[in-house]
């Protein structure tokens, strides 16, 4: 028999869930089986699978560890040990694999950090090494860690968009960072160079249908617009940004964009600026042939310049309660300053 306390990392679920990471090679039907049989109880009381588990409820499992370990991937039974005041799993030491990704801030509860061009932030293939993958190596590696949580980036980039990835590492902290990236009380800005001089600040709506064949999405001004094109159901975007600065480089305007996402659907910032006519610089998807060749053969860009730069967070917050309010900042890839330099801009 297991009797599993649970703690602040798994607190907050419903009991089938948290049944289905600790029992994670075993079928629903299996669990709730043992549900009805009463080989599963909660805080030694019959267990349905639909109760929310509070810190310190305790899980009784009535199964042998052999037979626990039959129904887990990993063909192990999780060892609890005592940790200070709660209850965790031995952690699996993997060493640093975020040695190469700075780590702007993290706590207990949440990671932020600055994606490299060039990473897939969820793997696109079974053999894929993204970086969420290595945030939870990252985790395992930690004291505190809890087998029977997994965590997960709570906002992807796209491979070749570099900056803010935020990540819960627990529970709580993947509540919380999915919630307010939900109803967008995370503030997310952007930098870019597009081509073109833009004159003023703006928001800019639209409507944005992805086309899978390509990986491409295609934006439309109006609703209207969009179903006159057979599009049913298109995803409603809003982008607002503003001019910070301008260069010019072999005839061609240039200009520095901070950009504030305020839905977030796939390629909206790429997309949406293309539609109004100042495709990012670099883009092979939505720039332009003409500057990309330029860009490419001056500065050595192969890919989309952008980069997510800054996050604000609420002034109410139920995790990290000391980045009430705060910013976090990215620092610009060394690429993106070198380029810059080339057309005497800068961030100000």
């Amino acid at each position: 028999m297991q009797e599993i306390i649970i703690n602040e990392a798994n607190a907050g679920q419903r009991l089938n869930k948290f049944l289905g990471k600790y029992l994670d090679d075993a079928p629903q039907s299996f669990i709730y089986k043992m549900l009805r049989k009463k080989n599963i109880k909660v805080n030694r009381g019959k267990a349905t699978g639909d109760e929310v588990l509070q810190i310190g409820d305790t899980v009784q499992v009535f199964m042998t560890d052999e037979t626990i370990a039959n129904f887990r991937k990993d063909k192990k039974v999780p060892m609890f040990r005592l940790n200070a005041k709660e209850l965790t799993c031995e952690a699996k030491q993997v060493g640093n694999a975020l040695k190469d990704v700075p780590i702007l801030y993290e706590d207990s509860d949440i990671i932020i950090l600055n994606k490299p061009v060039g990473m897939l932030s969820q793997k696109a293939e079974p053999s894929d090494y993204s970086l969420n993958e290595r945030i939870v190596d990252y985790y395992r590696s930690k004291e505190y860690a809890d087998s029977l949580f997994t965590p997960s980036v709570c906002n992807r980039l796209d491979r070749n968009t570099s900056g803010i990835i935020l990540a819960g590492m627990s529970l709580k902290g993947s509540q919380v960072l999915s919630r307010i990236l939900k109803d967008r009380t995370l503030d997310k800005y952007y930098l870019t160079i597009v081509s073109g001089k833009v004159e003023q600040e703006s928001t800019i709506k639209g409507f944005l249908m992805k086309k899978a064949s390509h990986n491409q999405v295609v934006v439309y001004e109006t609703l209207e617009q969009a179903r006159n094109n057979g599009v049913d159901k298109p995803a409603f975007i809003e982008t607002r940004y503003e001019p910070l600065d301008y260069g010019r480089f072999q005839n061609i305007d240039f200009t520095l964009l901070k950009v504030k996402l305020i839905t977030g659907k796939t390629h909206q910032i790429r997309a949406h600026l293309r539609s109004v006519g100042h495709p990012i610089i670099g883009d092979g998807k939505y720039g332009l042939k003409s500057v990309n060749a330029v860009t490419k053969k001056e500065f050595g860009l192969k890919h989309q310049l952008l980069h997510a730069y800054e996050i604000t967070f609420p002034k109410e917050l139920e995790v990290a309660e000391n980045m009430k309010g705060k910013k976090i900042y990215a620092n610009l890839t060394e690429e993106f300053m070198h380029i810059l330099n080339k057309l005497s801009m800068s961030v100000k």
